[in-house]
């Protein structure tokens, strides 16, 4: 496992061409952040950027942290183009100040432990990894989010694997929202939305077809 998902795997990934994404932020983050007031972010497998530039746009002191140190460096070259650095202080695309509000981290995400209550959002952004690794890891997420502030999870769903899209074909690498929110103790946290979201996408031969996405969205109590 160490071997497919950690950095070597990433670096040699992000290393094969100058853009692995689509530099846009995913859909989902902007939807269910827009109406949160902005504080302290965590965003996690954060790639080249794109959603922390984008909550850094949004008012958010944002951390993004990624296995691959090629990817962070990508990172935070697009983040200093988009405005990030004394001179050009504003996101063309936003219009919003995103100056000093960006930090990048290298870590291994399979062990590392984001500092406990610390965090007013935590986003992790289909971050995929085998059930052994991913448990852990999103339970140390939802440590890591502070009183009142969110724990936002997008993924696959566990269904795309029997579409025509191009996904790995181990149903353990992909999970539901269902049991995501099982995950989390009701007392200590209310569950806002738990659901498959469909979406259309394209598959390897251009033929449009219905993908969904498990989404989970919870507030701290």
């Amino acid at each position: 496992m160490s071997e497919e998902f950690g950095q070597e795997y990433w670096d040699t990934r992000y290393g094969s061409r100058d853009g692995v994404w689509s530099g846009l932020a995913n859909p989902v983050l902007m939807t269910e952040t827009l109406a949160l007031p902005a504080g302290r972010a965590l965003d996690i497998g954060c790639g080249e950027g794109a959603d922390a530039i984008w909550l850094a746009s949004r008012g958010w002191q944002v951390t993004g942290v990624d296995f691959s140190g090629v990817a962070l460096a990508r990172a935070a070259e697009r983040a200093r183009q988009a405005g990030d650095d004394p001179v050009s202080a504003h996101d063309p695309a936003t219009g919003g100040t995103i100056a000093g509000r960006l930090t990048w981290e290298q870590h291994d995400l399979t062990e590392w432990a984001p500092p406990a209550a610390s965090f007013d959002l935590v986003t992790a952004q289909f971050m995929h990894l085998p059930s052994s690794a991913r448990t852990g890891l999103f339970a140390r997420l939802a440590d890591a989010v502070a009183p009142g502030g969110t724990l936002l999870i997008v993924g696959h769903d566990v269904s795309d694997v029997h579409t025509t899209v191009h996904r790995m074909p181990d149903p353990d690498l992909f999970f539901t929202a269902r049991e995501l929110a099982a995950a989390l103790d009701t007392r200590r946290w209310q569950i806002e939305i738990a659901e498959t979201r469909p979406r259309v996408a394209q598959d390897p031969v251009g033929t449009a077809v219905t993908v969904a996405d498990a989404v989970l969205k919870a507030t701290r109590r």
